[in-house]
């Protein structure tokens, strides 16, 4: 059963997006991708401080799957 938090938005591509109280935000994947992808290998995100626009690819993840 996936878990789903309060006070976060979704994408439909399964990444959310949490608007911490200081201005920045946290990003994660959804239950659902977690599962599908099984062990992850690599993940890239954003330089902290960085600015992202709607819409606008920010990270990779890659799995083994």
């Amino acid at each position: 059963m996936s878990n789903v938090p309060d006070g976060l938005r979704y994408a439909k591509s399964h990444e959310w997006l949490k608007l911490e109280g200081d201005g920045t935000a946290t990003i994660g994947i959804t239950d659902y991708v977690q599962n599908s992808l099984g062990d992850i290998t690599y993940v890239q995100t954003p330089k902290v401080g960085a600015t992202l626009k709607a819409g606008e690819t920010f990270g990779v993840v890659e799995s083994v799957k």
